[in-house]
Order: C-alpha cells, then sequence, then structure tokens
C-alpha cells in the first residue's frame, strides 16, 4: 500500500478536530469502522468517513421509519403503530404518576387489572382475563400454572415455530408439561385426540397457525369439537388463538378470521392472543376465560415475572375503548385495511411524478403481515424504481434522515403508500424528489 493511503492509526483519527465535543466512545467506535471500512483514501477521506459513522452512531437505534414495505403489521418495524387515542394515554402516563394499582375511591392499593378486565369482558363476554408482556408468556404462563407435570395434547400440524426460532413444542416443555403428540402433519382427526387422552393428561391445546397455511389434503378437529371432548374428558381446553381479532374481517374483503368472541363462543376455556396483531394495540398478551383458571393462574409466581407494564396497559385500555365506542377505524391497523383503492393509486401516481423517469405505478398486494391471515392480502397500488440495483435504491432510502422501508421483487424496487399518512406522504414525496435530483433521473 503507498504510505500516503495507509490509513491513521485509530487513536489519532478519534482526536481529529472533526470529531470533537463527541463523547469518547462514539469517537472511537467511529474511527474503527472508517479505519475498517475505507481502503485507498486520502487523510481528508478518512476523516469525512469516520464523521459519517460518528453521525450515524449518534442517532436512536430504535428510530422512527416510513412503513412502505407492502406489510401492515410488519414484525420488524413493531407491528401495530397505536392509533392517536392510545398515543395520548401513553404520553399522560409517561409523564405523569398513574393509577396503574392505586384506587383513588379507597386510597388504597388497587389491581391494574381491573379497567382491561372490565373492557375486555364487555367485549368478548369472558368471564375474566389476565393481559401480560406477550402472547408467547400468556401461553408458557397458563401450560405452568395448569398443566405442569402433566401431558399436553397438541396436533402435530399445529407444532408452529414462531419469529426467533421459537417453537411451540419447546415452550410446552420448558412450561414444565410434557408434550403428546397427536395425528399427523397434515391431518388430525378427533379419534386422534380421544386416543391420545390419559391419565396424564392435563389439557388439550390448540394452536393458530399464524404464519403458514396448510393446503390440499388436510384436516383438524374443529375447536368446539376439541371443547367437546375435553369437557367430557375433564380437562381444560386452550386455544392459543394468536390474532387477537375483535371485529368481523371480511367487511375488509378479507377472510373470515376467528375472533376471540367466537373462540370463547366455541367452548374454549382459555383464550391467548396478542395484543399488536389485528387488535391493533400494543405488545401484549392476553388470557381470557373461565374465572376460576385465570385466578389460579393470577397467583402463579410466573404471573409477577411477564406482567405487563403500565405504558403498554394504558395503551391496551385506550385501544379497547375505541372498539367500544365504534371508532375501530381510527386504529391504523384498520384505517390501512380500509383505505380505498382510488386513493391508494392516487397517491402512488402522485409520488411517481415526483421520483423522476425511473419510476413506474403498478398494481400490487399489501400483506396484513405480523403472523396474521398469512398468503392472504390486500389490493393495492405501489410505486417502483426501475434501473438502478433495487438493493442500492432501498439502501438509499434506509439511509434517509426519516429512514423510508420498502421491498425488492422481480428486479424492482418497490414502495406501498397504503399505510402511509397523509403527512408522511408530503415527506416520502421530498425524499422521492431528492432521489431524482441526486441520480440525476
Amino acid at each position: 500500500m503507498d504510505p500516503a493511503n495507509r490509513p491513521p492509526s485509530i487513536d489519532r483519527l478519534a482526536r481529529d478536530p472533526a470529531l470533537s465535543g463527541l463523547p469518547e466512545w462514539i469517537r472511537l467506535t467511529a474511527a474503527r469502522r472508517a479505519v475498517r471500512l475505507g481502503k485507498s483514501l486520502g487523510e481528508s477521506d478518512w476523516v469525512t468517513l469516520a464523521r459519517e459513522e460518528a453521525e450515524r452512531l449518534m442517532q436512536a437505534p430504535i428510530r422512527a421509519v416510513i412503513n412502505m414495505s407492502g406489510i401492515i403489521l410488519h414484525t420488524g418495524l413493531g407491528r401495530a403503530r397505536l392509533a392517536p387515542l392510545a398515543q395520548e394515554a401513553l404520553e399522560q402516563v409517561s409523564n405523569n404518576h398513574a393509577t396503574v394499582e392505586f384506587d383513588l375511591e379507597s386510597g388504597r392499593r388497587g389491581d391494574r387489572q381491573d379497567a382491561v378486565r372490565e373492557l375486555l369482558r364487555q367485549l368478548t363476554g369472558a368471564e375474566s382475563s389476565l393481559v401480560v408482556n406477550n402472547c408467547a408468556s400468556s401461553v408458557f404462563l397458563t401450560l405452568s400454572a395448569l398443566a405442569a407435570g402433566g401431558e399436553v395434547l397438541l396436533s402435530r400440524g399445529q407444532m408452529v415455530e414462531i419469529g426467533g426460532a421459537f417453537r411451540m413444542p419447546t415452550i410446552i416443555e420448558s412450561a414444565g408439561c410434557t408434550l403428546r403428540e397427536v395425528g399427523c402433519t397434515n391431518r388430525t382427526h378427533l379419534k386422534d385426540f380421544e386416543a391420545a387422552i390419559g391419565p396424564e393428561t392435563r389439557a388439550i391445546l390448540r394452536c393458530h397457525t399464524s404464519n403458514f397455511r396448510q393446503t390440499g389434503f388436510v384436516c383438524q378437529p374443529t375447536p368446539r369439537e376439541l371443547a367437546t371432548l375435553a369437557e367430557k374428558a375433564g380437562v381444560p381446553f386452550f386455544d392459543d388463538l394468536g390474532s387477537g381479532c375483535l371485529i368481523d374481517t371480511e367487511r375488509f374483503g378479507l377472510p373470515h378470521e376467528r375472533t376471540l368472541t367466537e373462540a370463547l363462543q366455541d367452548g374454549a376455556d382459555l383464550v391467548m392472543a396478542s395484543g399488536d396483531k389485528l387488535l391493533g394495540g400494543p405488545q401484549a398478551g392476553l388470557i381470557l376465560g373461565r374465572a376460576d383458571l385465570i385466578e389460579r393462574i393470577s397467583r402463579h409466581p410466573l404471573a409477577r415475572v411477564v406482567r405487563i407494564d403500565k405504558l403498554s396497559l394504558a395503551a391496551l385500555e385506550a385501544t379497547l375503548r375505541l372498539y367500544l365506542e365504534s371508532k375501530e377505524l381510527t386504529i391504523p391497523t384498520w384505517w390501512a385495511a380500509s383505505r380505498p383503492i382510488a386513493e391508494i393509486e392516487k397517491g402512488a401516481r402522485w409520488l411517481a411524478s415526483r421520483a423522476g423517469a425511473t419510476a413506474i405505478v403498478d398494481e400490487g398486494t399489501t400483506e396484513l403481515g405480523g403472523g396474521s391471515l398469512p398468503e392472504v392480502g390486500i389490493p393495492t397500488w405501489r410505486v417502483g424504481f426501475t434501473g438502478p440495483s433495487p438493493d442500492d435504491v432501498l439502501k438509499w432510502f434506509r439511509r434517509c434522515w426519516c429512514p423510508i422501508i420498502g421491498y425488492a421483487r422481480d428486479g424492482v424496487a418497490w414502495f406501498d403508500p397504503r399505510t402511509v399518512t397523509e403527512v408522511e406522504l408530503e415527506l416520502v414525496a421530498e425524499l422521492f424528489e431528492t432521489w431524482r435530483n441526486e441520480n440525476g433521473r
């Protein structure tokens, strides 16, 4: 290597005036990254690269982005976006002391579950409920409290693996239960469950196949059949519903998704669901059903371990109130799902006009995501960039001061405006225009 192009020492680069005033760890980390990323650079280029890396490090690791990924409930982007009312509730509770576990009437300690329990009772008809920090916790806590030391029956066709390689069989076994596999991968009959029930059976579990769909030569017992069998055998039936849906999805042109109410009406002793999927609220795990079982679960030591925090509780309560007041279309998940296709097309064409000659507009599909209604989508219009490498285009927009998240398909970088608000649309248009100016198109 030419000595003139040899990288400076990390210490010298970190002490450059261009990095002055920054925390030491930022300066040193930026210098190390610059030396690792750079090749044959001049002195000023090393410093510029180090400064760019320092600016990236100074940004908060969790940042707001504009979701144009074609997925409404994008797990990597935090799933459900909160409704304005839920955002206000978060601000109130985070900026002030709050009645999380305090009864204003008596002046004594209260129960943080009371308000949400009543809302869920009104919305679903559940005898009682317990809310924890996520759906996996709700399953784990339920099994630990009610089935530990015995067998849990689960169809082989429902032994799902969720994100991060967490598997339902592992959760069952970690809860102190023995997994009893029932039926075959594609076909499980009620008679298979009948044959599997024995003296060690503690529960029958049904797990919603939230992130995949089985088609063809397949069958599963209905939830009502499993509930009837469980009652006859004298064991509880747990229905891990997953999505937490509270309304009829067919009104949005989607296939029917079982609601929490329907799961309870089908005879489940307990129903478990997520708060940040089709419910459209914060991350939370809901357990609804028989009051006596909920009471036993709430007394288990793990109930404290997986307790919901005050911020999620406030946002969940506000979201549930919107359903009670028939204002569910103010919940961003359902707002995005219900937008007229003509409105989406108008926005896509306007964005394309700001993006230059390489931008195209085409029909597409927006997925619900978040493990809800797999392989099902809503018609949309999208903006695509042709010519440059789609990965380069997507990276450019991810590195903007306000990152935009798109997706690549068929050699095109696509951006779906269905999930974009009116304010965000203006920002996207400005950044599309900046792209056009910087790329000379």
